[in-house]
């Protein structure tokens, strides 16, 4: 017999959501905070040259700045005040996710529950403070070190730099938190969202330009899009994957009625690690070549052969990179969850798999399944990833079908479309009450 909650979701209509004021208002805050956001990565820094600004970063940004510049909406490129984006809160939150794990202290205010959330959460805020700090101040160092770039050189440019980009990175931060209170979906996410959705226009205009040039034949195009479909299609597979683990819970008796004992289940995503694994791997295969860029052909030998050799398509870029990914894959889950604890939990609460003996069996069991599906998982996101470093090698262009932006596209979108079912729900499920009250008054 089919449950209430799935009566409501087979009913869920545009009608339901016409009526649902709450949940519009929600969305309309989403969608204005989202174009607050985009209007200041159009305003630029004071003190720069357009135009050489322009010629640097066409220079510049096969490095990390183009990995950046994607993240944040094409503010990189014309350096505006949200430059930064919103990457130094994410790595600030990262750090003080690995703090946990090492510090007790830290760990005993996880475990504290919202108090300790609060003050783990302040902490976050500081670190983003000091890192978007050091990366602005090197920023504006570099932006000097360039031709032309700042039209007045010194100390107050770099002060002002600093002070306009932190500004920037903390407001998003803010902007951010606001959406996840006050709007629909996780804020953070959805600013990167907007920021790669914005520059899909103009990636389509490069790739059809590109065709019109010759550099890329029309079957090859449509290739590419059909092979696009067909890749956010095993992406949304791949993200709703789970393995369940049967939970099952004991009798229990209340005064002289004995009740059934309840069985649940425990999902345990098949990527478990989220988009962090490509992001980070990423970032760290780009810094030599970054490092190059900066160096403008000055540095010594090797750092120019691990640059050839570190190219986009090249074999040994493509093994370090599949590499990177697994490991942070497998890293960054057993950060974010705990066999042990899941364990001590279901103990607490008289739950157990059935088979499996609680406690540490338990821990192991899970721990056990976990690493399975997580080198599939790991597979998955390489083979995404991968994806546009064969086409670069195959065609030979600089074309980019980007895994990482795929990757979170589409699992932001699948996150923030279940916000809006839930709230859907929650709309129709305050309806039926309110009628059946009314019924019961009538009676």
């Amino acid at each position: 017999m089919a449950s209430a909650a799935e009566q409501l979701a087979a009913n869920i209509n545009f009608g339901a959501f016409a009526k649902a004021e709450e949940l519009k208002k929600r969305i309309w805050f989403t969608l204005g905070a989202l174009l607050v956001y985009r209007l200041g990565t159009y305003i630029p820094l004071p003190g720069i040259n357009p135009e050489a600004l322009a010629q640097a970063f066409d220079q510049a940004q096969t490095g990390i700045i183009g990995l950046f510049n994607m993240f944040s909406g094409g503010a990189v490129g014309r350096m505006a005040i949200f430059a930064l984006g919103i990457m130094p809160y994410i790595s600030a939150s990262i750090i003080m996710q690995l703090m946990t794990t090492v510090s007790p202290t830290l760990e005993q205010l996880k475990k504290d529950g919202a108090r300790g959330q609060k003050v783990i959460n302040q902490y976050t805020r500081y670190g983003t403070v000091f890192l978007a700090t050091l990366q602005a101040y090197g920023i504006s160092v570099g932006l000097e070190g360039s031709t032309d770039i700042v039209t007045d050189p010194g100390l107050f440019f770099r002060f002002s730099a600093v002070l306009t980009l932190v500004g920037g990175t903390m407001f998003l931060m803010w902007l951010g938190e606001q959406i996840t209170a006050r709007g629909i979906g996780n804020g953070i996410s959805l600013i990167i969202f907007a920021g790669i959705v914005a520059e899909l226009p103009s990636a389509i205009a490069g790739t059809l330009e590109l065709g019109r040039q010759g550099a890329l034949s029309t079957p090859l195009i449509l290739g590419v899009i059909a092979l696009a479909i067909v890749v956010i299609a095993f992406i949304v597979f791949m993200e709703r994957a789970q393995r369940r683990l049967i939970i099952q819970y004991p009798k229990r008796q209340v005064g002289n009625k004995m009740f059934q004992g309840d069985s649940s289940h425990l999902p345990l995503k098949l990527n478990t690690a989220g988009v962090i694994p490509p992001i980070f791997a990423s970032s760290l295969l780009l810094l030599p070549v970054t490092v190059a860029n900066f160096a403008s052909g000055q540095g010594p030998e090797w750092l120019t052969t691990v640059t050839a050799l570190l190219g986009h398509g090249q074999p040994l870029y493509m093994l370090l990179y599949a590499a990177l990914i697994v490991f942070f894959v497998f890293f960054y889950t057993a950060i974010v969850f705990n066999p042990q604890e899941t364990a001590d939990n279901l103990k607490k609460h008289g739950g157990f798999i059935p088979g499996i003996r609680p406690g540490q069996r338990t821990a192991e069991h899970i721990d056990r399944i976990l690493t399975r599906i997580s080198v599939i998982g790991a597979i998955y996101i390489v083979l995404v990833c991968l994806l546009p470093e064969f086409l670069i090698s195959a065609t030979g262009v600089p074309f980019y079908f980007g895994g990482t932006s795929l990757l979170i596209v589409v699992s932001v979108t699948m996150d923030t479309v279940s916000q809006i079912q839930g709230h859907l729900l929650a709309h129709q499920y305050e309806g039926l009450v309110k009628k059946s009250k009314l019924r019961g008054k009538r009676r």
